[in-house]
């Protein structure tokens, strides 16, 4: 039938969002797509027209599931505990899969075969997205007076150490190394309540 996918959208949308994951943007063609997916390349491009759409589309529902599941770890009681428990979401995301997977955020933004505003552009609501969580959390009653620094500011320290651990995790493969970075950073932005 005319106008009707003739692939499982969303088994392919997965494996490409890990093909994206795992060679990164540049590094991956369209047929590379095609082959992990089973869905050949003219099909792709006429569902999608273009690399670039079909990683905006998949990066759009990461977004939006690493959002909500970074809400949800956020969402317990205090500060102290809601942040290492966001951290520890973070950690377990990159460090998850042999080898380690890292962060798809992250990887995209280093890569200058990426650089197009569009891709810019939806990095940028990720990390927005992530900094507007943290801020709103650091806003909340409990953390009122205990943070050293504006919510804001703290939010955006915060999110640029996730990006830093990725780095960090990269060259020392140690999750341990990073939780105790977090603590200590987190000790210096929450005073003990």
């Amino acid at each position: 039938m005319a106008g009707r996918r003739q692939f499982d959208e969303r088994q392919a949308l997965e494996q490409v969002l890990d093909v994206f994951w795992r060679q990164g943007y540049g590094a991956t063609s369209m047929a590379d797509l095609a082959s992990a997916t089973g869905v050949q390349r003219g099909s792709l491009y006429h569902a999608y027209r273009d690399k670039e759409t079909l990683f905006l589309r998949v990066f759009e529902d990461y977004k939006d599931a690493f959002l909500a599941d970074a809400a949800a770890r956020l969402a317990c009681p205090g500060p102290r505990r809601a942040l290492l428990d966001f951290f520890d979401f973070t950690i377990d995301s990159l460090t998850a899969g042999t080898p380690a997977r890292g962060c798809l955020s992250t990887r995209t933004a280093t890569d200058v075969r990426a650089a197009a505003p569009p891709i810019r552009d939806a990095l940028r609501g990720l990390l927005d997205g992530l900094e507007g969580l943290l801020t709103e959390r650091l806003s909340r009653d409990d953390a009122v007076g205990l943070l050293t620094v504006p919510p804001a500011e703290a939010a955006r320290i915060l999110v640029t150490v996730t990006r830093g651990n990725v780095v960090m995790e990269s060259v020392y493969e140690d999750p341990s190394r990073l939780r105790a970075t977090v603590k200590s950073l987190i000790d210096v932005l929450v005073r003990a309540g």
